[in-house]
């Protein structure tokens, strides 16, 4: 029997099983290589997708927007100013009027609860594009961009290093242990994720033979590491706490010798963007060989197509 998400909303990867991650994956390849080759569909045609945004965006809005007007939809940008999202009118009643007019709603914004109320009242497939406890469409890029380079995700080691109770790295852990691969967290003690979480994710570890694990040692994390990946020490709606995660988050820095630290000259460098060149990771980092941010974030645009094509046709 095959994998049928029709009618599915995505509000953390946690819902997905790893045959449906797998599905969207190679759905992914598919739309990618359409891309290239300059195939044109109209798979959305006559449909609309409400984009809501509390925090701003580059990435998400472009990939959601580009790839759902590609496929001949319309998509709507809607921002606090535009609507009346739980100020004059409650989160739930704008979920259902939102329900009657569009046929996929795109949430990006501070509340995980948000989101889950959008999808519980509205009746149509909802896409998390970001919360402050996860950011699912991401992880998927992510996994997409590992497994071009690697060929493959089971047993490929992924160090996240910095703030480790952040969505990046909530969703990573994840997206890993639902995947295979072996996690490892390299953060203060202080800033870990929740254990709740943590648990969870080792018990889908169990099932998929992935690897779940957290240190303070930056050179013990690094070595054989496939994956470093790093994200800002400071996120959206944190910018007051930049100070305390600067003083905490130096010696995690992504640099050079980290890099070589590894041991491995296949080492491969990721991060979400936006970077702050110079503070979680060194420029010539970012810029250099091993970076793959740049196809990442096109990744983005093509793992969001796939993933509104089969939760909506």
């Amino acid at each position: 029997m095959g994998v049928n998400l029709k009618g599915r909303s995505l509000l953390t990867l946690l819902d997905y099983t790893p045959e449906e991650i797998r599905y969207l994956l190679d759905l992914s390849k598919q739309v990618k290589a359409e891309s290239r080759a300059r195939e044109k569909h109209r798979r959305f045609e006559g449909m609309t997708l409400a984009m809501l945004f509390e925090k701003r965006s580059t990435r998400t809005r472009l990939a959601f927007e580009t790839a759902f007007t590609e496929e001949g939809g319309h998509a709507i940008f809607l921002s606090k100013q535009d609507i009346q999202l739980g100020a004059k009118e409650s989160i739930e009643d704008t979920a259902r009027v939102l329900g009657r007019m569009v046929d996929a709603i795109m949430f990006r914004g501070f509340k995980q609860e948000t989101v889950e109320i959008l999808a519980r009242y509205s009746g149509v497939p909802v896409y998390n594009g970001l919360t402050d406890e996860y950011h699912p469409t991401q992880v998927l890029a992510d996994l997409m961009t590992i497994e071009e380079n690697f060929g493959e995700l089971s047993g490929i080691k992924l160090v996240f290093m910095g703030d480790g109770r952040n969505n990046m790295a909530n969703s990573l852990m994840i997206g890993c242990s639902k995947m295979g691969l072996h996690y490892v967290i390299c953060s203060p003690k202080e800033l870990r994720p929740r254990q709740e979480l943590v648990k969870k994710c080792l018990e889908i570890a169990k099932d998929t033979g992935a690897k779940i694990e957290f240190t303070d040692n930056v050179e013990e994390a690094v070595q054989g590491a496939d994956v470093i990946y790093t994200d800002v020490w400071a996120s959206m709606g944190e910018e007051e706490k930049e100070e305390e995660r600067k003083r905490l988050l130096q010696p995690y820095q992504v640099n050079e010798r980290v890099m070589e630290m590894t041991g491995k000259k296949e080492t491969i460098f990721m991060h979400c963007l936006p970077a702050v060149k110079g503070q979680e990771v060194t420029f010539e980092v970012i810029e250099g060989k091993q970076s793959r941010v740049w196809d990442e974030a096109e990744n983005r645009k093509h793992t969001i197509k796939a993933l509104m094509i089969a939760t909506l046709l």
